[in-house]
């Protein structure tokens, strides 16, 4: 049965999901990578595919930008089709002087200007992490490969035009770039996992982000559209990596 958003039935999307946020680079993703890909979605032209890749059945999935839409995507995937590992493969902005252009980023944990876990009736902020799991499994693949990467905290932000730029403060707390999705994934995942003493029983899954760096608020120095659909291929080859373990 398809929901609002995705055009699927139960069996079209692996259990394992790579989500970038644009839609035509899931498509790119999936015409590049997997084998006899397969559209199970358009709507929204928000395109999501299943193949497989090197024997794996594997999904790419657009999630749109910012947090309420990936949080809706996600939400879809996990509790509609049984999705475990949601693997974020994204473009982020440097914001400390050590991380360049083209580098890859793993977040170990997501900060936030959103009020997204304000639906959760916490008295406090919560911390969105990743799954150690498939951290440790792509820093491995990173390592194996020979791939330069840095770990740990990125900034969600809801604001991409901001009235008072603030990037310079979360870098100052160890935040290593910006981008717009990954606290709600994480929460998402969190919540699903832990979702004792509700209806259904929780289980586990599993959430990373993984990005490269596509611009740098420090320098200045960005990358076109096109480069960042098609030259992002360190990230994928790691992504791709832990997918086929799962």
């Amino acid at each position: 049965m398809s929901t609002p958003h995705i055009a699927a039935v139960p069996g079209d999307i692996a259990q394992t999901v790579l989500l970038p946020g644009d839609p035509l680079r899931a498509k790119v993703v999936a015409e590049t990578y997997l084998e006899n890909p397969v559209c199970f979605n358009t709507i929204r032209n928000m395109f999501g595919y299943t193949g497989t890749y090197k024997g794996k059945k594997v999904s790419v999935m657009g999630t749109g930008m910012g947090i309420p839409s990936i949080g809706l995507y996600t939400h879809e995937l996990i509790h509609f089709y049984d999705v475990r590992n949601l693997i974020r493969i994204g473009s982020c902005g440097a914001i400390t002087p050590d991380v360049k252009i083209g580098d890859i980023i793993m977040a170990q944990g997501a900060c936030t200007d959103s009020s997204y876990a304000y639906q959760y009736g916490l008295q406090g902020s919560f911390s969105a992490i990743s799954s150690f799991d498939l951290l440790r499994r792509a820093v491995l693949a990173a390592e194996e490969r020979g791939y330069a990467f840095d770990v740990g905290n990125v900034f969600s932000t809801d604001i991409f035009y901001k009235e008072q730029p603030l990037w310079k403060k979360w870098a100052q707390v160890g935040c290593l770039a910006v981008e717009m999705e990954t606290y709600a994934l994480y929460c998402n995942a969190a919540r699903a996992t832990y979702a004792y003493g509700d209806a259904g029983a929780g289980h586990e899954v599993k959430a990373l982000g993984i990005f490269t760096v596509s611009d740098s608020l420090v320098t200045g120095e960005s990358t076109s559209a096109q480069e960042r659909q098609h030259n992002f291929t360190n990230m994928m080859d790691v992504a791709l990596d832990v997918a086929v373990q799962l």
